[in-house]
């Protein structure tokens, strides 16, 4: 397992397990054109929902012993053999510095911070502010006995007043064990990812990282944000098959193909991981690319038909239990004025950008 290891250092900055480059300022131009003179449906001409969390299910616990609410984007309520964990949880307006400006939410979160579970722990992939929400995570300090993040991200969360003994910072191929009071312990075990971490002009001073989440029962990935990479074939042969791989594939384009899949790459990557089923994640909620906001689950829903590999989408605030078998509820094209076929919006990367590792 040569790319499995724990992250690099060089001059005080944490390195991707591949040579990977994050964002270069000749793209500025024709990014500034695109923004300025792009035609795609970016945000919702239709008002999203409201959705709303039927609380009253959190009462039972799932039959399988798996249940998962996504709340958008990378959000999700996880209830796994007895163990809650909220992953970067984003309640805030805006995903921004700032509440005043930057990208807005299409839709309400479908239940509050009052209104979870309890949880157990929430876990933080990396410190990018449509991942960790400092607003949220002031009000969770209340509500979780426990923060799981990645190295370097602790340091965040102390200066915001969390509790150091509320912290548990974790290194590329670490495991942890989430204590809990269920019979049927969950371990999580961090993995690299190819992405980059940075809020204002900082970058790199935290880690990144994808998660396996293990129980006796069930085995999950977790896949954060990342670019493709040949690391996923070595996490499948590691640590899958997978019954459920969540993957990114939204706020893709061509221009950062090495640090977002896409839905042809997350496809790739699927199938790498050997996964069972695929769970879309990181769309729906805010628009930070260039694309149609429905583009990804369409062009996801027709690589899963073509590969034959199920998908699960539920809608918003759902919470819906898992047991292997497919679900997607296509709950987008509600509010979509037209959908187009899903190769009109097909990811340029597929055919015209070669993966650079």
């Amino acid at each position: 397992m040569a790319l499995l290891k724990p992250a690099e250092t060089k001059d005080g900055i944490y390195l991707n397990p591949v040579p990977t480059e994050v964002g270069a300022t000749k793209h500025f131009p024709q990014m500034l054109r695109r923004l300025i003179m792009g035609k795609e449906e970016r945000v919702p001409r239709k008002p999203l929902g409201p959705f709303r969390t039927d609380l009253a299910t959190f009462a039972r616990p799932p039959v399988s012993g798996l249940r998962v609410t996504w709340l958008g984007h990378s959000s999700l309520l996880l209830e796994i053999d007895g163990t809650t964990l909220l992953t970067d949880p984003v309640f805030s307006l805006r995903t921004s510095m700032v509440q005043w400006f930057g990208p807005k939410r299409f839709f309400a979160p479908p239940l509050s911070i009052a209104e979870l579970p309890k949880l157990d722990a929430v876990l933080l992939t990396h410190d990018h502010y449509d991942h960790l929400d400092r607003n949220a995570v002031l009000q969770l300090q209340e509500r979780t006995p426990l923060f799981v993040c990645s190295m370097g991200v602790g340091g965040l969360l102390r200066k915001w007043g969390i509790d150091t003994e509320k912290i548990h910072e974790m290194q590329w191929t670490d495991s942890f064990t989430v204590p809990s009071a269920s019979p049927t312990p969950l371990t999580l075990t961090a993995l690299p990812a190819r992405h980059f971490s940075g809020r204002g002009l900082k970058r790199f001073e935290t880690l990144w990282s994808s998660f396996v989440l293990k129980t006796e029962h069930h085995n999950l990935y977790h896949g954060a944000d990342s670019g493709y990479w040949p690391g996923y074939r070595e996490i499948g042969e590691a640590y899958g098959p997978f019954e459920l791989a969540m993957l990114e594939v939204g706020a893709f384009d061509p221009l950062w193909d090495q640090i977002h899949l896409g839905p042809d790459n997350a496809m790739k990557a699927a199938l790498d991981l050997r996964a069972k089923v695929l769970m879309p994640i990181h769309w729906g909620l805010f628009s930070l690319a260039f694309h149609d906001w429905f583009q990804p689950p369409e062009r996801i829903t027709k690589l899963a038909t073509d590969a034959g590999l199920p998908l699960w989408m539920p809608e918003p605030g759902e919470p819906t239990e898992f047991a292997g078998e497919a679900r997607n509820s296509l709950w987008w094209r509600r509010y979509c004025s037209t959908v187009p076929s899903p190769n009109e919006h097909a990811d340029e990367a597929a055919s015209k950008v070669a993966i650079r590792v």
